[in-house]
């Protein structure tokens, strides 16, 4: 398995943990967002994880803190892929 498959089949971890706890709730409002708009499930996984991976680049190459705010508006910016 690729490196790239293991870390997307990770972020989607994340992701599913997010979206069965509602937290934050923001990933949830974008996904059924995402899924009216006619996004398949992968797609819509993927644009949310592609917000995901800004805030885990930005605390693994950067030592930042995890920046919840960021990730929301990200989310919210969805799908246009303007990542801060």
């Amino acid at each position: 398995m690729e490196t790239n498959e293991k870390l997307r089949e990770q972020i989607f971890e994340i992701i599913k943990n997010q979206l069965r706890d509602n937290d934050p709730p923001e990933t949830k409002i974008t996904f059924d967002r995402l899924r009216k708009q006619g996004f398949d499930d992968f797609q819509t996984r993927q644009m949310i994880g592609q917000c995901l991976a800004v805030e885990l680049f930005n605390i693994i190459k950067f030592g930042k803190s995890y920046d919840n705010e960021q990730y929301i508006k990200n989310l919210i910016a969805l799908p246009k892929e303007s990542y801060d």
